[in-house]
C-alpha cells in the first residue's frame, strides 16, 4: 500500500491569528476549570451539595440552621447563597411583618384570600386543590418567597380544635389526596411547600407542652398518611415539626418521628424546620433530626441551634457531621429551587411588580372554590331562591356583614377586598327585591363574651334582647329570611392558640333562630365557621333549608349569592362528621380531651371521625361525606374488575351515575372498603377512593375508581410493614358514609406485605 506524505506551509499571517485564539481557548479552559462544580446546573444536585458544603466556614454553616429574622435564615453572599425566605401560609400569602411580629404597613402585600382548607376539602376535588396551591405559589413567587408554610394536614380529632378550619378534615385518605395536589400545584410555581404540623397537632389547648400518648398503629394509619403522601407522592421539599409532644418527646426533638419515620422509612431528602419557638433544648435537637430552628424572638444568635450549638461544636460536644447533615438538606432545597447563584454575577434586584398580587383571575378561582365548597345540609324544595318572585328579603345575623380573612392566626390574609354575605346578596339581587338587614345578635368577642356594640361600648343583656326583637320584627315583614350566623375567628373559637369550649352556637343564636323561624318559616340558615356545631332541634326541624359555608374567602359573599339563587348547584360534601352533641364525639365520650396534668391519651385509637360513629353505631347529625344538591343522582351497575395476577389487585370499581333531576350539577361518589372477617381490629369501613363528576340533566356517566393494595392495608407494628390481609371484603359505593346504594364483594387471595421504604426509589429519583 502506497502512502502519501502530506506537507503544507502556514503563512506567517495565519500564525498571528491562530496564536491569540489558542491562548484565549486555553485561558477559557482554565477559567472553566476554576468555576466551582456547584455552580454547574448540569450536575446532579447531590454532587453540587458535596462541592459547596466544604467551602462553608463553621460560622456560615451555623447561620444556615437557625432563623435570622421572623421568616428567613441567613445567606452567604460570597458563595452565592441567598437568604432562605419563608412566609405563612396555608390559605394564601401572608402580609409582611417585622421582627416583633407586627404588620409593617406595606401597601404591596395584599394577596388573594382563599377559602379555609376545610372548605377546600369539602369540594372533594383534586383539580381544585391543585388550583388552590397554584394560586398561592404564583403569588409567593411574585412576593419573593422561597418556602410557603402550608398545607396544614393534621387530622381533625375533635371538632373543638381551634385550627380545624386550616386542616382538611377527619379522614387521612381524603386529606392525602387533597394535600398531594395542593403541593404539586404550589411547587410547580418554583416555591417549596412546607407540610405541617408533623405530627398530630390535634388541639390548640396547651399545644406548646401537651404530651400526646398515641400508639404506633394509630399514628401510622390516622395521623401520618397525609405527611407520607406529601413526601413520597408530591415530593414536598420541607416539613414543619409540631409544637406538641408525642409519647414523651417534643416533635422538634423526636427521633422516632424525624429520623426513623420521616427520613429513614419514607426517604425524605428535604429539610425539617421547627414550628416557631418549638425547640426546647440543643442536645436532642442536634441529634434527633431537626434541620432548621425557627422562632419569633430576637436575638436569633441565642437560639438553641445558634450560639449554644457553635459552642458545643468548638468544644467537641457535638460532631461537625451533625451540623453538616442539617446544612446538606438546606442546600439540597436551595438547589432544587434554583436559588444558588454565581457570586461573581449576583442576580439583579427583582423589578417592582407591574400587576397586583391578587389578580382578577385569582379572585375568580377563589370564588369558584368557595362555590364548590358549600355543603347543602337540608333542603325541603326551598332553595334555590328566585329573586323575581319575592318583594322583600330579610338578611339577618352577625356574620352577614362580618369579614373573616384577616383573622384566625398565622393563616390570616390581608386581602385587597372581602365581599361579605350581605354585600354579595345585595349586589346579586339589585333592584329586583328590597333587602332589609338586622344584625340579630352581637358577634361573640374573645373567649365567647358578647361582642361590643358598633360604637365600641360594651353590650348588655338588654342590648342583645333589643337586637333579637328587631330581627324578629324584620323577619315577620319579609317574604324570605336569609339568616347568616355561626362562628368567627375571635379567641375561643376558630383561632390559632385556642380551642372552642363547646359545640354550641355562640351568642344565643339557637334561641334567636327559634324565634325567627316561628316568625317566618320561610327561612334559609347559612352557617359560617370552621366545622361542626350543635343545632337545636327547635329550629332545625322547622327550617326548610340549611347551608354550611365554612370560611369562604374574599369572594365569599358573591359565591354565596350565586348558590342561594341557583346560578351554582351546590356540590360540597362534609369532610368531617357533624355530631348531634359533643358527648357523642370519640374524644369526649372517652374523656380523652383535653387531657389531664399535661398529658392526653388517644384512647379512641383508630376510631376517629366516622370510623367511631359507624363502628359504634352512633347516629350523627350529618355524616361524613354528606351533602345535598339541587338535582338528584342515581347509582347503578356496580362492576368489580380484578386487574392483577394472584392477588387480583389493582381492583377497578366501576359504576354508573345518572343525573335524574332537572338541573346540571356535580356529584361526589365515595368508595369505602369493609373487611368482613379481619384478623386484627379494623374500623367497620374506611374511605379508599372517590370521584367527582359533573352531569347535565338526564346524562349518565361510567365512573371507575382504582383500589390498590393500600386500600386493604393496615399497619403491623411487629413487622413495621403494611399488611393487606387475604380474605373477604365488601366494596361500598355511596353518597356518604351512611348512604351506600351499591355493594360488591371482593376476595383478596393472598396476604401482601409492604414496607414504607419501598417508595423511597420514587423519592430519591426526584
Amino acid at each position: 500500500m502506497k502512502t502519501t506524505k502530506l506537507s503544507f506551509r502556514l503563512a506567517p499571517r495565519f500564525f498571528l491569528l491562530l496564536v491569540p485564539a489558542l491562548l484565549a481557548a486555553r485561558v477559557g479552559t482554565a477559567r472553566a476549570q476554576e468555576r466551582p462544580l456547584y455552580l454547574d446546573d448540569q450536575q446532579p444536585v447531590a454532587a453540587r451539595v458535596n462541592d459547596l458544603l466544604p467551602r462553608l466556614t463553621l460560622a456560615e454553616k451555623i447561620s444556615l440552621v437557625h432563623a435570622n429574622s421572623n421568616f428567613s435564615t441567613a445567606g452567604v453572599p460570597r458563595l452565592g447563597i441567598p437568604e432562605l425566605i419563608m412566609d405563612d401560609g396555608p390559605l394564601g400569602v401572608r402580609e409582611e411583618v417585622d421582627n416583633h411580629f407586627h404588620a409593617l404597613g406595606h401597601v404591596d402585600d395584599f394577596s388573594t384570600a382563599l377559602p379555609g382548607a376545610l372548605g377546600l376539602a369539602a369540594t372533594w376535588d383534586t383539580n381544585t386543590a391543585r388550583l388552590f396551591g397554584t394560586v398561592i405559589g404564583q403569588e409567593a413567587v411574585q412576593r419573593g418567597k422561597d418556602i410557603m408554610l402550608g398545607p396544614a394536614v393534621n387530622i381533625q380529632r375533635t371538632p373543638l380544635c381551634g385550627r380545624n378550619f386550616e386542616y382538611m378534615g377527619e379522614d387521612p385518605f381524603l386529606t392525602s389526596r387533597m394535600a398531594v395536589n395542593y403541593i404539586e400545584g404550589e411547587q410547580a410555581q418554583g416555591v417549596s411547600s412546607c407540610v405541617k404540623h408533623f405530627a398530630a397537632n390535634s388541639q390548640e389547648f396547651e399545644r406548646g407542652s401537651i404530651n400526646e400518648i398515641i400508639d404506633e398503629r394509630t399514628l401510622r394509619e390516622i395521623y401520618l398518611p397525609a405527611f407520607r403522601a406529601a413526601v413520597q407522592e408530591a415530593g414536598v421539599l420541607s416539613v414543619m415539626s409540631a409544637y406538641n409532644q408525642i409519647n414523651g418527646q417534643y416533635c422538634s426533638e423526636n427521633a422516632h418521628l424525624l429520623k426513623d419515620i420521616l427520613k429513614s422509612d419514607w426517604g425524605f431528602k428535604g429539610l425539617v424546620m421547627s414550628d416557631w419557638g418549638a425547640v426546647h433544648q440543643t442536645d436532642l435537637t442536634v441529634f434527633n433530626g431537626l434541620d432548621i430552628e425557627m422562632g419569633t424572638h430576637p436575638p436569633y444568635e441565642s437560639n438553641y441551634l445558634a450560639a449554644p450549638f457553635l459552642e458545643g461544636l468548638n468544644s467537641g460536644k457535638y460532631p461537625v457531621s451533625a451540623l453538616d447533615a442539617m446544612v446538606r438538606r438546606h442546600l439540597y432545597v436551595m438547589f432544587k429551587l434554583n436559588l444558588i447563584y454565581d457570586p461573581s454575577h449576583p442576580p439583579a434586584a427583582k423589578p417592582e411588580p407591574t400587576t397586583p398580587l391578587s389578580t382578577k383571575a385569582h379572585q375568580e378561582i377563589a370564588r369558584q372554590i368557595a362555590e364548590e365548597s358549600f355543603v347543602l345540609l337540608k333542603n325541603n324544595n326551598f332553595l334555590p331562591l328566585d329573586a323575581t318572585r319575592v318583594k322583600t328579603i330579610a338578611v339577618i345575623g352577625g356574620n352577614a356583614a362580618a369579614k373573616f380573612c384577616h383573622a384566625g392566626g398565622s393563616a390570616n390574609i390581608k386581602a385587597p377586598f372581602e365581599v361579605t354575605p350581605l354585600a354579595g346578596i345585595i349586589d346579586y339581587v339589585g333592584n329586583r327585591a328590597k333587602i332589609v338587614f338586622a344584625e340579630g345578635y352581637y358577634p361573640p368577642g374573645d373567649w365567647g363574651a358578647p361582642g361590643p356594640k358598633p360604637d365600641g361600648r360594651k353590650s348588655t343583656a338588654a342590648d342583645s334582647r333589643k337586637l333579637a326583637d328587631q330581627a324578629v320584627t324584620v323577619a315577620k315583614s319579609a317574604d324570605v329570611v336569609i339568616y347568616v350566623g355561626g362562628l368567627n375567628h375571635k379567641n375561643g373559637f376558630d383561632c390559632e392558640g385556642n380551642d372552642r369550649k363547646s359545640l354550641e352556637l355562640p351568642a344565643g343564636q339557637d334561641k334567636l333562630l327559634t324565634r325567627i323561624v316561628r316568625a317566618n318559616p320561610r327561612t334559609v340558615v347559612v352557617l359560617i365557621g370552621g366545622g361542626a356545631v350543635e343545632m337545636d332541634k327547635s329550629w332545625l326541624s322547622r327550617v326548610p333549608a340549611l347551608l354550611y359555608a365554612w370560611y369562604p374567602g374574599m369572594e365569599g359573599g358573591n359565591a354565596l349569592a350565586r348558590v342561594l339563587f341557583g346560578d351554582v348547584n351546590p356540590s360540597g360534601k362534609l369532610p368531617c362528621t357533624f355530631p348531634q352533641r359533643l358527648a357523642d364525639t370519640p374524644a369526649a365520650a372517652l374523656n380523652a380531651y383535653p387531657g389531664e396534668k399535661g398529658t392526653v391519651v388517644y384512647k379512641e385509637g383508630l376510631l376517629v371521625g366516622y370510623r367511631w360513629y359507624d363502628t359504634k353505631g352512633i347516629e350523627p347529625l350529618f355524616p361524613f361525606g354528606y351533602g345535598l344538591s339541587y338535582t338528584r343522582f342515581a347509582y347503578t351497575n356496580l362492576d368489580l374488575v380484578q386487574n392483577g395476577g394472584a392477588t387480583g389487585l389493582p381492583l377497578t370499581v366501576g359504576f354508573e351515575i345518572a343525573n335524574i333531576g332537572d338541573r346540571a350539577g356535580a356529584e361526589v361518589a365515595e368508595v369505602y372498603v369493609q373487611p368482613v372477617h379481619p384478623g386484627v381490629f379494623r374500623p367497620v369501613k374506611e374511605l379508599k377512593g372517590f370521584a367527582k363528576v359533573f352531569l347535565q340533566p338526564g346524562e349518565k356517566q361510567r365512573v371507575a375508581v382504582t383500589l390498590d393494595q393500600n386500600a386493604f392495608a393496615y399497619y403491623d407494628v411487629g413487622t413495621r410493614s403494611w399488611v393487606s390481609e387475604k380474605g373477604e371484603y365488601k366494596i361500598l359505593v355511596g353518597r356518604s358514609s351512611r348512604d351506600i346504594p351499591l355493594t360488591g364483594d371482593f376476595h383478596l387471595a393472598q396476604t401482601i406485605y409492604r414496607a414504607d421504604r419501598v417508595a423511597q426509589m420514587a423519592q430519591s429519583a426526584r
